[in-house]
């Protein structure tokens, strides 16, 4: 594959449009807006069909002319093409006619999207001569980054809130990285990250990679629309954090029109917030182009804990612009939407599934999302990394002695809530 996705012709700033050289930079040098990949479409257009697409090994790198890498990537191989899953049973409840799940809980290796983002980034620090890497996270980025930097052979250090689930952490720790606990929130974090950038000659994947890391977000777009056979929904609903995800995915969907992949097909992106850290939402309902930061979170949902959100303003266009809405549910319904979701599909959602539940469930009840729709819920990490948030609601189970008379027993007692058959 070497050599043959060199598609991209550098940087561009968001805001002004001045053209940069592909080089380890992240803010223009002109106006301060941020940068992001330019790339070359007639070229793109020259060497990717859908078919060529088609033909690749099941992983997000089959889209690869669309990723801004030169030469072979180093982590990634397996990661992406994660099951978009028909949600019978939540369209029968909800009253949908279709709804997908796109379910990178099961992403590979550390079970959510960051994987994407990540195999990108540590591709590009590669192609840079980074031998040290690192990020600032609320959890599943320091996964991903752990893992993956483990295999690529780079060294890490990964900066998290000191309050983070324990889950994540051992998660991270599990693969040799340097792991720092901070007192403070996520948005400290990140300052802090930007000083030791100044510093040391590192790679933070967010931070001075962030051009070449945030496009890997593309490839979940990607994905929905080729696992729907080469279409767009109607609608489609993504948990918010920095806000970048939900942009990216517009970006892809954009994209594919441009290839003429994909027919023109309106599709509103709604985004989803938890009440407790909800500054694109709260934006998005006050009718305002500004966005107040949240100085201190308080929600379950430390996934999402990031109350000064980098991408926010080009999140809060992305929904505007495709007439989609934003909702931003409490701490409560996150916890019924996890087990709504679980109950329905068996798919087991950590706390920004719930938060993406808990507004599909807001805005169908609003009418919103109607019967006649096509909904895409996108599920950005597993369960199983936030099982704190859940554990309130569950008693242990009851214990018997290894007899069938005791088994019946407990049947019976319990016959209220069974329906059994033989």
């Amino acid at each position: 594959m070497t050599n043959q996705s060199a598609c991209f012709t550098g940087l561009k700033c968001r805001e002004c449009g001045k053209k940069y050289p592909a080089e380890v930079l992240y803010v223009c040098e002109y106006c301060f807006g941020p940068l992001e990949i330019d790339y070359d479409y007639e070229r793109i257009a020259s060497q990717l069909t859908r078919s060529v697409i088609q033909s690749r090994p099941l992983s997000m790198w089959r889209y690869r002319e669309l990723l801004p890498v030169r030469r072979d990537p180093v982590a990634g191989f397996h990661t992406g093409f994660t099951p978009l899953v028909r949600a019978h049973q939540l369209e029968k409840r909800l009253g949908v006619r279709e709804i997908w799940i796109k379910n990178d809980a099961v992403n590979y290796p550390t079970l959510s999207f960051k994987d994407r983002v990540v195999s990108v980034a540590l591709t590009s620090a590669k192609e840079f001569g980074f031998d040290t890497v690192g990020c600032a996270s609320t959890g599943n980025l320091a996964n991903a980054l752990a893992a993956q930097s483990a295999y690529a052979g780079l060294k890490s250090f990964i900066l998290i809130p000191a309050d983070l689930e324990e889950e994540k952490i051992i998660g991270s720790q599990i693969y040799g990285s340097t792991i720092i606990g901070v007192n403070g929130t996520y948005d400290q974090v990140n300052r802090l990250c930007g000083e030791i950038v100044g510093q040391y000659q590192w790679g933070f994947v967010n931070i001075n990679l962030r051009p070449y890391y945030a496009e890997g977000s593309k490839t979940m777009g990607y994905e929905i629309a080729e696992q729907l056979g080469w279409r767009l929904p109607d609608h489609i609903i993504v948990p918010m954090a920095g806000g970048s995800l939900i942009a990216k995915i517009e970006k892809a969907f954009k994209e594919l029109l441009c290839l003429q992949f994909v027919s023109e097909h309106p599709v509103k992106i709604h985004g989803a917030q938890a009440g407790g850290c909800s500054p694109i939402v709260n934006a998005l309902k006050e009718c305002t182009q500004f966005i107040t930061p949240v100085r201190k979170p308080d929600t379950i949902v430390k996934s999402l804990a990031i109350g000064d959100p980098a991408d926010g303003y080009y999140a809060l266009q992305t929904i505007r612009k495709s007439g989609g809405y934003g909702e931003n549910p409490t701490d409560e319904e996150v916890i019924d939407g996890i087990k709504f979701l679980a109950e329905c599909e068996g798919i087991f959602a950590e706390t920004a599934g719930g938060v993406v539940m808990g507004s599909a469930l807001r805005l169908i009840d609003k009418g919103i999302i109607t019967s006649k729709d096509s909904l895409v819920l996108c599920i950005t990490g597993n369960g199983l990394k936030t099982k704190e948030a859940v554990t309130s609601r569950f008693k242990a189970p009851e214990t018997i002695s290894p007899s069938l008379k005791d088994f019946e027993k407990l049947l019976d007692r319990s016959s209220h809530l069974y329906t059994v058959g033989v």
